[in-house]
């Protein structure tokens, strides 16, 4: 496997160097009688460096509206210095209109990093939001959370005490702690649309993280792909443990007592 390109290692702070790509899409309502539904897009921004998450809901594939959306991440997150994507169509026309402000980057070969996180959060988003009936502010809302979600995920401990089981994440380069989620009761159904709009949305985001922590437990196993051997847990290694029910955002951490 290649080296990692110097973007990956960069030091400057989160979000200077992005991908970003769309999916969707997703039926978004108004509430007006006989009103049909609209169709919505999900941006994802990736930091290349920390890995953390940004989305924007959009209204189409317009290179106008990705702009927008551009704006909008930008005036959250801090300025830009370089973005890679693929070659649609509106990316093509974001650049041609962004070449005097910044060098804006069509990489398709850089695309693995955020490739995986829109097939993470696509895949999910589309079987969880199925038999929902969200306006344009409830999806937002959604996938708001699930942002902080896709950020919550342990990326390394944060000390070598063994007696310390905080580990660090993208949000700690975020808000300078991990993302937290606000205190709320458990909704178990397999039938979203019978709840109150509210719930659909607290629903919306326990299913996503029931699914997407496990798949992402799974992930952690050794790469195949790699040709050197991975080494072996160790003692006070800090390990993820797997267990179900656990609240959105709460990984439970362990250290490797023994090794047999």
């Amino acid at each position: 496997m290649g080296s990692l390109p110097p973007e990956r290692l960069s030091t400057d702070k989160p979000f200077r160097h992005v991908g970003v790509d769309f999916c969707g899409p997703v039926n978004t309502y108004l509430r007006i009688r006989g009103k049909g539904p609209t169709k919505s897009y999900i941006a994802i921004y990736v930091c290349m460096a920390v890995k953390a998450v940004h989305i924007e809901i959009v209204s189409d594939l317009s290179t106008n509206k990705f702009l927008e959306s551009l704006k909008r991440m930008v005036a959250r997150r801090g300025p830009v210095s370089h973005i890679y994507c693929d070659n649609a169509t509106n990316f093509v026309g974001a650049s041609n209109k962004l070449l005097e402000l910044k060098k804006f980057m069509l990489a398709p070969h850089f695309g693995g990093l955020w490739e995986a996180a829109v097939k993470s959060a696509k895949s999910l988003l589309v079987r969880t939001l199925a038999n929902t009936r969200f306006t344009f502010e409830e999806l937002n809302t959604a996938v708001v959370e699930i942002e902080a979600v896709l950020s919550s995920r342990p990326l390394s401990p944060l000390s070598s005490d063994p007696n310390d089981f905080s580990a660090l994440t993208a949000g700690h380069f975020l808000n300078g702690d991990a993302p937290r989620a606000l205190p709320e009761r458990e909704i178990v159904t397999n039938n979203i649309s019978n709840l109150d709009r509210y719930e659909q949305i607290t629903a919306v985001k326990q299913q996503f993280w029931r699914r997407w922590s496990a798949e992402y437990v799974n992930e952690l196993r050794a790469r195949t792909k790699w040709t050197s051997a991975s080494p072996n847990l160790t003692v006070d290694s800090m390990v993820i443990i797997h267990e179900d029910n656990t609240p959105p955002l709460h990984w439970k951490l362990g250290r490797v007592e023994s090794v047999v």
